[in-house]
Parts: C-alpha cells; sequence; structure tokens
C-alpha cells in the first residue's frame, strides 16, 4: 500500500486504503473529497459508495468489493468506522489483509479510544494518513485561515486574517466559505478594511450561520446559533430570509445539471464557492423535503411579519423543520 502521510496533500490519494483521522468535518469531506476526484480523474465512471458505520454491516464490505465483471473502479467510503459492529471490524481487517485492484477505501474514524483495534489494523497495513484534528486554538485557525488564502492564490495581510477570525468565530467551513467569497469577490491584497466592510457587526452572517447549520441538519447548533443571532439584535425576517434563500440554493443544485462549478454558476446566478457549500449541504436532502423546508419556512415569515404572536417560536419551528428535511433522505 501507499506510504503513510500526515496531510491532504498526498500524491497518491489512490492508494488502497485512505484512513483520515479526527473529529473536523471539514477536513474529513476534503479527504474525502480528494480520494473521489482523483478516482474520477482516473475513470469518469468511478462508482462512489459513501457508507455510514450502520450501513456497512457484516458481509457488505465483501460485496461492494467483489470482482467485477467489467472491471470498474471504485471507492468505498465509511463514516463513523470506530463505530462500526465487532463482525464487521473483522470483515475490514480480512479486507485489508488482501485489498481488491480498482478499489480505493476510506475510513472516516474519530480518533480516541473506540474502535482503536480497526485505527491500529489499518495503520499497520498501511494506510495513507490524513490527519483532521479539531482545531480548538486560535492560533491554529488563524494558519488555516492563512493556508486557505495561499491555496486559492490570493494574499491577504495579517490583520486581514486575524480580523476573519475574530468575526467569524470557530466554525472552520464558514471560515473556509468566508476566504472564498472574498478571494472571489475581491481584487487584489485583502486587509482587514475588506474584512470589516464583509463581516464587522455581521448581523446577515449570524443569519446565514443560523441557514447553514440548518440545512446541514445540525439542529441543535442550527437552535444556539439562532437565540444568539436574536440576542444580539438581529430581525427575525433576516433569518427567514436566509433560511429560504438556504433552501432554495439545495433545491436549485438538485435539479441541475451536472458539471464544473463555474459552468453551475453561470447557470444558476451563483458565484462558484456557493456552488462548492450548497454541495457539501446537499447531503440527505430530497425534493419532498425541499418542499416541506420551504414550506415551514413561508409560515415562520408570515409568523414573523405579524402573521403571528411569538416570532422566536415560529422561527424554532422553522429552524427544527428544515433540519429535519435536511435529513429526509438519510437511512
Amino acid at each position: 500500500m501507499a506510504r503513510k502521510t500526515d496531510t491532504a496533500d498526498s500524491s497518491d490519494p489512490l492508494a488502497p486504503l485512505t484512513l483520515a483521522v479526527g473529529q473536523e468535518d471539514l477536513l474529513l469531506d476534503r479527504a474525502v473529497q480528494q480520494v473521489v476526484a482523483a478516482a474520477r480523474a482516473a475513470d469518469a465512471d468511478t462508482d462512489v459508495r459513501d457508507l455510514t458505520s450502520d450501513q456497512l454491516q457484516p458481509g457488505t464490505l465483501a460485496e461492494l468489493t467483489s470482482p467485477s465483471l467489467f472491471a470498474e473502479r471504485k471507492v468505498v467510503i465509511v463514516r463513523n468506522a470506530q463505530d462500526l459492529s465487532a463482525d464487521t471490524i473483522k470483515d475490514v481487517k480480512a479486507y485489508l489483509g488482501a485489498p481488491a485492484e480498482e478499489i480505493t477505501l476510506v475510513l472516516l474514524h474519530a480518533g480516541g479510544a473506540k474502535g482503536k483495534a480497526l485505527l491500529d489494523a489499518a495503520r499497520k497495513a498501511g494506510a495513507r494518513e490524513v490527519a483532521c484534528p479539531k482545531m480548538t486554538k486560535p492560533a491554529d485557525r488563524l494558519s488555516f485561515v492563512r493556508s486557505e488564502f495561499r491555496t486559492l492564490g490570493r494574499s491577504a495581510t495579517s490583520e486581514a486574517c486575524q480580523a476573519l477570525v475574530d468575526s467569524i468565530g470557530s466554525d472552520l467551513r464558514e471560515l473556509a466559505s468566508a476566504v472564498s467569497q472574498l478571494a472571489a469577490d475581491v481584487e487584489g491584497k485583502i486587509d482587514e478594511v475588506v474584512v470589516g466592510r464583509y463581516y464587522t457587526g455581521r448581523a446577515e452572517a449570524s443569519s446565514f450561520n443560523v441557514a447553514d447549520r440548518a440545512v446541514e441538519g445540525r439542529a441543535a447548533e442550527a437552535l444556539e446559533a439562532l437565540r444568539w443571532s436574536l440576542s444580539t439584535g438581529v430581525a427575525p425576517v433576516m433569518i427567514t430570509s436566509a433560511l429560504a434563500q438556504g433552501v432554495r440554493a439545495i433545491g436549485k443544485l438538485s435539479s441541475a445539471r451536472g458539471g464544473r462549478p463555474a459552468d453551475l454558476a453561470r447557470e444558476l446566478g451563483m458565484p462558484p464557492w456557493k456552488i462548492d457549500r450548497v454541495r457539501q449541504q446537499m447531503r440527505g436532502w430530497t425534493p419532498d423535503g425541499v418542499a416541506a423546508a420551504l414550506t415551514a419556512v413561508a409560515v415562520a415569515d408570515a409568523g414573523v411579519k405579524g402573521g403571528g404572536d411569538d416570532p422566536e417560536y415560529a422561527l424554532e419551528k422553522a429552524v427544527v423543520a428544515v433540519a429535519r428535511a435536511a435529513r429526509s433522505g438519510r437511512r
């Protein structure tokens, strides 16, 4: 198998086994995306199977990795591998001893003591390893922002990076999205004045923070963001507007033809960075879920505009309904 590495910049994302270790969702998703992109670059018809731990039952891996008459390339992704059953772990360990050709197995593991036997077995098998730790220190998040700007080929002052971290907070997805937006919208060097214009006193950003958590199915975090936004004076109508925009973006992208972000951006009237973000948020949505969520948001919008007695309760109901709809397609 491929050599072990500590970064997502490995030159061999098509190693038979990739082990992504940690609890930072953005980094875990990027580790998966890198493997899938490399596989589809090698074979556009690559079959991608993205499974949660409860979907990988004893015998499932053998079925997914059995030889195909068409010798198709396949990527098998297993999320929360630390939660696999004992019998399934035996299957995975057996597979690691004799991986199939043209198949890349990606194990996402939280690290820690739970499921450590599988973690050790994957490492012993020579897995390509990608570290995806939670970034709990401000200095780590600052380094992350600087790295994001460099990756996009953009220059930002130290003060601008610090201002962005101060304004956005600890959520890596939101920080990455903010960097992408600034890089797409701003010409020349990005300084703290530009960041201040976009994000300081960010009522709008706060409302979209609520919407992003809701459309990702993260109800508890969305409700927490909602209460914080309301306590800091964000107008309820801004939140219903952000929810509506978030759900509509899911609906528009899910019904669009496939293609590059730039092509879809022109077709749907969204910036390319937004296409990438919405793609990450689409997992779990169904057409019925989009319809139900839009209805719930419309009811809340009427409530906050005078049609109800308790705007805060109307918003909470809408947030929960959107988060539930975001999970409607998950098994």
